[in-house]
């Protein structure tokens, strides 16, 4: 049995064959360069503000947590001042006084006052 080899186009039908392949190209509809640069444009400017947006609201709230942590250190600071105030008033009362002298450095609170009147 005799072995059929394909006939090789020639020269001139692989032209029109490359033609045609260019045509077809040609026929495809072409994208609008333009139109996709734009796009791109406008998604980084959108994905760059909503970044901006993100950032913004993350830098509020830990700036708020900060807010709440400061109030209450300053709410500490004034029940310790006034237990301060508190004690310093109790420091000072004449009969704590009366009783350290007193008790520590042996005084005591005469019976009878004299007063001289010179003239």
């Amino acid at each position: 049995m005799p072995i059929k080899h394909k006939a090789r186009p020639s020269a001139q039908q692989e032209i029109s064959a490359n033609e045609a392949e260019l045509t077809l190209i040609k026929k495809r509809p072409r994208l609008n360069h333009l139109l996709r640069s734009r796009c791109r444009v406008f998604f980084v400017v959108f994905t760059i503000l909503a970044m901006a947006v993100v950032i913004r609201s993350g830098i509020s709230a830990s700036r708020g947590y900060a807010l709440v942590a400061t109030q209450t250190q300053a709410q500490q600071l004034e029940l310790e001042n006034e237990r301060l105030r508190v004690e310093i008033a109790q420091l000072k009362s004449p009969q704590r006084i009366k009783q350290i002298a007193e008790d520590e450095l042996g005084m005591i609170v005469p019976r009878k006052m004299y007063f001289s009147h010179d003239r």
